[in-house]
């Protein structure tokens, strides 16, 4: 479920594999007209009305460090992303406000009608955590937020239903699988995006009074300044 997702370990986890771009691919309901199931969102900016923050930060024991998320995605892989999927023959919006629900129901017709007032583009459980977790890992991270539905604002239309998600589901995947491959080529060799120093003005504890078990626990995030 969506809640039970342990991020911090999956972020952990790639970081001290060496990863430095992430590709997150993740199915969300559409808040807007003009943004239709299958098409492809890249989202720019997120919106966290989650409520486990203190579970989306790798920092703390003694090491406070507060990154930057102003911009929260990599624009540079954003526009990969557009570019690739664009020319693959995909409806693609480049840019856009993902909000971010805890779930797992799916939303009440009051929210997803307060979200659209707010002006929020698409709506999903997961990506706001992944984000402000590889950022504080270094890792320059973009989404491929794939429509599956119209929330339920759009009374016309039938409400949401897990069947609906995922009939759309298996379509938005193969897009996704044709797509990957083709941005991936495109990835530099050598991870020198401003993403990949994000900690550089971040940590705010001073090193000498980092106690030594945090730091050797945060090594993979950490490593560079050890």
């Amino acid at each position: 479920m969506p809640h039970e997702l342990n991020h911090r370990a999956n972020i952990y986890a790639l970081r001290s594999l060496g990863v430095r771009w992430i590709i997150c691919v993740t199915a969300v309901g559409s808040l807007q007209e003009q943004y239709q199931p299958r098409h492809i969102v890249l989202p720019s900016q997120f919106f966290d009305r989650t409520s486990r923050r203190s579970e989306h930060t790798f920092f703390g024991g003694g090491i406070v460090a507060h990154v930057a998320f102003a911009e929260p995605i990599s624009a540079e892989l954003r526009h990969i992303i557009a570019r690739t999927g664009t020319a693959c023959g995909y409806t693609m919006h480049n840019g856009g406000t993902y909000v971010n629900m805890d779930g797992p129901a799916f939303s009440t017709r009051a929210e997803s009608e307060a979200h659209r007032k707010m002006g929020f583009d698409v709506i999903g459980m997961t990506n706001v955590a992944e984000a402000r977790l590889a950022r504080e890992a270094e890792i320059a991270l973009a989404t491929m937020a794939m429509i599956t539905d119209y929330d339920c604002w759009k009374i016309e239309d039938e409400p949401v239903t897990a069947k609906m998600v995922f009939d759309n589901l298996v379509s938005n995947a193969s897009a996704a699988k044709e797509i990957l491959p083709r941005v991936i080529e495109q990835i530099p060799a050598e991870p020198d995006w401003p993403e990949h120093r994000s900690l550089d003005n971040a940590l705010v504890t001073a090193k000498e009074l980092w106690p030594a078990e945090t730091a050797e626990k945060l090594r993979p995030i950490i490593g560079r300044f050890l």
